[in-house]
């Protein structure tokens, strides 16, 4: 079912309810999550973390790897989330934060399975219910590390810090496939600032954000672990920079490996 987010209305949703079942489905056809900056050292002990470049906007988001196929969430076991952490963005749902005229307000997917005249109540006497305000204050938190995050990003950037990577993906049958799209933190671009640099990152907060990414990619072989219960399962991750290909290069790997690599990245 399409997602169809409206702004929260007291007056026309005074009745509504939502439950909680804690098995986010909503997320069972996604690979990739919304990462922010104050919950990666969560993350990163669960999922890896990687950086993705919006093609329409330019912009660069992190995200936290839920898969490595495209609508494939491999941390969604018998229907239910398996991981031990829940990213910040899954766990609003339904609920979002949006521009909404010159302010931020909340909205609600009136779409969702999850809402209806069973569960929490939205509000109580007109006022927001005390699951609401919760609610809201998770949103606005979520709303402040994403904020944070994106000056984050532009750091990295304007560092220089980010590298293309590709992730080799060995399968037990014997294929083999390339996954690209993707960006991560170069630890040796990083060994490269000067003493001035790495001190202002520490002082900022910025470093223990950069080595909670950069350890997340550990958890790539969480997702071979996860795969083997699929019909297609992995032997092994393989992560490793993406070199500038030569014109014959590209040319020999487009058939195979170059469309199915995006398809894979695509948020």
């Amino acid at each position: 079912m399409t997602m169809n987010y409206i702004p929260l209305d007291k007056n026309k949703h005074k009745d509504l309810h939502v439950k909680l079942n804690g098995d986010f489905a909503h997320t069972k056809d996604t690979h990739l999550a919304a990462a922010s900056i104050r919950e990666y050292a969560q993350v990163a002990s669960c999922m890896p973390i990687i950086f993705i470049k919006d093609p329409k906007s330019e912009t660069t988001h992190s995200v936290a790897m839920l898969g490595i196929e495209q609508g494939v969430n491999l941390f969604m076991q018998n229907e239910k989330w398996s991981g031990h952490v829940v990213p910040l963005n899954i766990q609003r749902y339904p609920f979002d934060v949006r521009p909404d005229g010159e302010k931020l307000g909340v909205f609600i997917d009136e779409n969702s399975d999850l809402i209806g005249k069973e569960g929490e109540p939205l509000f109580t006497e007109g006022e927001a219910s005390p699951f609401l305000d919760n609610r809201q204050k998770l949103l606005s938190e979520l709303a402040n590390s994403e904020m944070a995050t994106r000056d984050f990003v532009k750091k990295l950037e304007d560092l220089g810090l980010l590298e293309s990577i590709i992730i080799r993906a060995q399968y037990v049958d014997g294929q083999q496939r390339n996954i690209n799209g993707m960006q991560t933190i170069s630890e040796k671009r990083l060994q490269a600032l000067d003493a001035d640099t790495i001190a202002e990152l520490h002082k900022i907060g910025y470093l223990g954000a950069i080595y909670a990414v950069m350890l997340s990619l550990g958890q790539l072989n969480r997702l071979v672990q996860l795969t083997q219960t699929t019909e297609n399962p992995v032997r092994a991750l393989q992560l490793q920079p993406e070199e500038p290909a030569t014109e014959e290069a590209a040319a020999a790997s487009a058939p195979e490996s170059k469309p199915k690599a995006k398809k894979a990245a695509k948020k």
